[in-house]
């Protein structure tokens, strides 16, 4: 398999921690959003949207990072990323969509070079506007927290793989995650694991170019 991402990339980070879990190898491949490398028609062959991730698999290509991430839990389904039972599955899954879905892509790079370069918002408008959407996802997510030290449990799942990106570009932007306790008490949980560490943005081969 061969991943195609960006080392920053909420999305791609994603996929990374997924493979990971999984213990699944992999090929690296950078592309460059900051210099448009995303944009090429080499990499539009692979994924029209030319977005990031895009996970190439013999002579096909899947994208769009959840599911990517539903098809390795289909392929390779141990270790598991979603619980057995079905309504456990349903409520970790709204979760895991309430930050891909709902919280992230209002505040990814496109969006936010669009804000500033089509209403000439500042770059510390940028950073209030971001963490006004993290704060408000944040909110909610916290009042669902219950299970320790992962949101299903013992074992760290599709809400954890959602959830640390997205806590990632949250203290990028100056959130302050002691309003949110139980969130924070996830990431320390997920920090503490190899899978998550080697997944880290400072971690990819690309942070240095």
């Amino acid at each position: 398999m061969e991943l195609h991402g960006y080392f920053r990339s909420s999305a791609s980070y994603r996929v990374r921690i997924a493979l990971n879990l999984k213990g699944l190898q992999y090929d690296y491949c950078p592309v460059n959003l900051l210099k448009g490398e995303q944009k090429g028609e080499a990499y539009r062959a692979r994924n029209p949207q030319g977005l990031v991730p895009t996970l190439a698999y013999g002579d096909k290509s899947l994208t769009q990072s959840l599911a990517i991430i539903e098809w390795l839990e289909e392929q390779h389904p141990q270790p598991a990323l979603l619980p057995a039972d079905s309504f456990e599955r349903a409520r970790i899954r709204a979760l895991a969509y309430n930050v891909a879905c709902d919280i992230q892509p209002i505040q990814n790079l496109r969006v936010l070079k669009f804000l500033q370069t089509e209403y000439g918002i500042s770059d510390e408008q940028k950073a209030a506007w971001v963490r006004h959407w993290i704060d408000q996802g944040f909110a909610a997510l916290e009042q669902q927290m219950s299970a320790i030290p992962f949101a299903s449990g013992a074992t760290p799942g599709l809400f954890e793989v959602c959830l640390m990106p997205q806590i990632y570009n949250a203290e990028r932007f100056g959130v302050e995650m002691s309003a949110f306790p139980k969130l924070q008490a996830i990431a320390e949980a997920c920090s503490a694991l190899p899978a998550f560490e080697q997944a880290r943005p400072e971690n990819q081969p690309d942070s240095t170019l």
